[in-house]
């Protein structure tokens, strides 16, 4: 049981299995099981037996957990793939996009977001020399 750096509402990108490529958001989180619920990824088709008159039965679509490791936090501020770094911001630890130094914790986005442009922006113009 490894420790998740997913959350309920980040935004990710499949990078395995047959939904490789699908960018969706985390509807559920299982750190029990490594298991992520992803919207529309890995959706199974149920029969589902109506358990009362009032019930309606049939089949029923909805998306199967997949396995924590074959997904990866999309940044919201630089829209990439990122893996999660860990760091103190204003004193609280915060999660934080490997590339651009984001963060990806909500409470922490403003704190973090015009750093994290700076940062990129001089990166592209070092390219550009």
């Amino acid at each position: 049981m490894a420790k998740m750096f997913v959350k309920k509402g980040d935004k990710v990108l499949v990078i395995a299995g047959k939904e490789k490529g699908k960018t969706a958001d985390v509807l559920e989180v299982s750190p029990k099981n490594d298991r992520v619920l992803v919207d529309g990824v890995n959706v199974v088709t149920k029969h589902q037996k109506p358990k009362s008159q009032q019930d309606k039965g049939g089949i029923v679509k909805k998306p199967a957990p997949i396995d924590v490791s074959n997904v990866m936090v999309v940044c919201p501020v630089c829209n990439k793939a990122t893996r999660v770094a860990h760091r103190e911001i204003e004193g609280k630890n915060a999660r934080v996009c490997k590339k651009c130094n984001a963060s990806l914790d909500k409470e922490f986005v403003k704190a973090t977001k015009k750093e994290a442009k700076k940062a990129t922006k001089a990166k592209k113009e070092d390219k550009g020399e």
